[in-house]
């Protein structure tokens, strides 16, 4: 083909790529213009995970009327004059290419009316070209209206991921910069319903007890770090509080939202020796340092930037956070119940802070017969063919529990060794799974409230009918808040708040993903939260119901996890490990 030049709607629309990835794209280049121009309040609307609307209003200066037509042209900007002004940029908006990269790939509205004219102004433009311009009566402002994205082209349509990514990506982004700006009342609407609201009283906790909890945001650790011209700001979490992936750790850098694996990797330094392997810290640290420090201009959608002196800035931020760490994180402090041992006289009562398990029920009459080793022994790791698990164990003897977190069992064919809260699990989510009837309920005699972040919220919305369906009485009360009413009878000693916060929170460290049943995987996830815990003591009457409910699990051999609730040792494998016998003969 021979060489020629694109015409200028081509040429726009590919240009346009780099900039509008995607809805939440759109909605992050709005909301810089919209704080650059001095806004203090904040209002964002979208439809349809943004393809079919994207609206952002605000009470900023506003566009005069004559530069109306101009601000949609590629590459003009007020932010800058040269290529010089690139190193000393304050604003988060400077290239001049957002708005006419959103008006190539859908049909944009905006209006403006700027502070020093009587009257406002509107434009259209349509794929690229103004449609139309006219003057009207609007208040101080803009608002721009971003309809039918991706429209004119289909194929950038088809790449975007699912509604519900695209919406998590939108309320990301918008909770984000609601903590970094705490003094801007910014409002989230989504398909008709406020999902986020900001006061603008520029209380950061208060943002934060939005997105994680009163309890999380209370404990979270204040960061004020001051040195060399650098400024670190923020809010770093305990070590006891943590994540399985480092999503959570959120950096701004002088007002922009940036992803810097070097920033992050020094943060998560900053905590070494102190979390276990995989787990991250929930953090918000805003950087402030001179403009020429910084180089903004290395990334189409400014989400990557350069430093000058990327190692001093390295170390700062790891002394930083270390030092908030020794500052405010508590001396652990030891509960005086565990210094307690048995006496023939004296048994520690459990302190009971999940499920009840009822102690009432007897074991079974009838013993399961058992051909073969059911678990891991050397026969069976040679000849692993030859000897298929049954599905049910047999009647077991209890003969009592190991480091207050093991069970010790005898069978007609060898020792057991069974983990307390793994086969919690499996009782209580069989308990809960194969009901045959409706699952008692408890009243809460104070119903709890919870609130929760806008992401959060969606899946504990989508969720409520599988809850209510299976004991617990849960319901809205509020933006993204909900009412804890009562729960299921198994759970009547168990922590509400607790059991549903479990629902969205990440993955703990020893928990794989459930395929199958959206209800099987939240009960899952809630059983595995309100089961008995390793380092709980038992009394022989729990030790004993627990034995007994196993036994009559369907699946006893592991936890709705897939982990295993035990470990068998046989009798021919104990003799041949104490010398007793000689190996078989292969």
């Amino acid at each position: 083909m021979p060489i020629k030049i694109l015409p200028d709607e081509v040429a726009s629309q590919i240009a346009a790529g780099e900039v509008v990835e995607r809805a939440s794209s759109v909605v992050k280049e709005l909301l810089e213009n919209a704080i650059d121009a001095k806004a203090t309040r904040i209002s964002i609307r979208v439809m349809d995970a943004g393809k079919r609307l994207i609206e952002v209003s605000d009470d900023g200066k506003g566009i005069n009327k004559g530069e109306l037509e101009l601000a949609v042209t590629r590459h003009a900007t007020s932010k800058l004059d040269s290529a010089e002004d690139l190193f000393h940029i304050r604003t988060l908006g400077f290239r001049g290419e957002a708005l006419a990269s959103m008006g190539s790939v859908s049909r944009m509205t905006m209006t403006s009316h700027n502070s020093q004219e009587t009257s406002g102004s509107r434009i259209v433009i349509e794929g690229g070209k103004i449609a139309s311009i006219e003057t009207t009566g609007v208040p101080i402002g803009t608002v721009v209206s971003v309809n039918d994205l991706f429209y004119n082209t289909p194929a950038r349509l088809k790449f975007l991921k699912s509604d519900q990514t695209e919406r998590q990506q939108i309320e990301t982004l918008v909770t984000r910069y609601a903590l970094a700006y705490p003094h801007l009342a910014i409002q989230l609407e989504m398909d008709g319903k406020q999902t986020f609201r900001s006061t603008g009283n520029g209380d950061r906790r208060e943002i934060l007890a939005q997105l994680y909890g009163f309890e999380i945001a209370k404990g979270l650790l204040e960061v004020v770090f001051d040195d060399e011209g650098v400024k670190i700001t923020g809010f770093i979490s305990p070590i006891s509080v943590t994540r399985s992936n480092r999503k959570e750790i959120t950096i701004f850098v002088n007002g922009r939202w940036i992803q810097d694996i070097g920033l992050a990797t020094a943060l998560v330094r900053a905590y070494q020796t102190y979390l276990m392997v995989g787990r991250y810290p929930i953090s918000l640290l805003n950087i402030e340092l001179e403009p020429e420090e910084v180089d903004v201009n290395v990334h189409p959608a400014k989400a990557e930037v350069r430093f000058k002196q990327p190692d001093v800035l390295f170390a700062m931020v790891q002394r930083a956070v270390k030092r908030a760490l020794l500052a405010y994180s508590p001396v652990p402090q030891m509960n005086p119940a565990h210094w307690q041992t048995n006496t023939f006289n004296h048994q520690p009562e459990p302190a009971w802070i999940n499920a009840r398990l009822n102690w009432e029920e007897t074991k079974q009459a009838e013993i399961d017969p058992v051909t073969g080793d059911p678990d891991v022994t050397i026969e069976k790791l040679e000849h692993p063919a030859n000897n298929p698990e049954p599905s049910r164990i047999p009647l077991l003897r209890l003969i009592g529990q190991i480091g207050a977190t093991y069970l010790v069992a005898e069978g007609p064919d060898g020792m057991y060794l069974i983990d307390q809260h793994a086969a919690h699990e499996r009782v209580l989510f069989e308990k809960m799974s194969h009901h045959t009837q409706e699952i008692s309920s408890q009243a809460l005699l104070h119903p709890e409230v919870v609130q929760f972040s806008p992401q959060s919220s969606r899946v504990i919305s989508e969720s409520l009918e599988i809850l209510n369906q299976h004991g617990f009485v849960v319901d809205e009360f509020g933006l993204n808040t909900y009412r804890i009413s009562a729960i299921p009878t198994l759970f009547s000693n168990g922590n509400a708040q607790s059991a549903l916060r479990c629902i969205v929170e990440d993955f703990e460290e020893d928990e794989t993903p459930l395929q199958g049943l959206l209800a099987d995987k939240l009960i899952a996830r809630i059983c595995k939260r309100m089961a008995v815990k390793g380092g709980q003591p038992l009394s022989v009457q729990e030790q004993s119901a627990l034995l007994s409910d196993l036994e009559k699990c369907d699946s006893p051999r592991t936890c709705p996890h897939g982990r295993p609730t035990m470990i068998h040792l046989s009798v021919d494998l104990l003799e041949r490990q104490f010398g007793r016998r000689g190996a078989r003969s292969m």
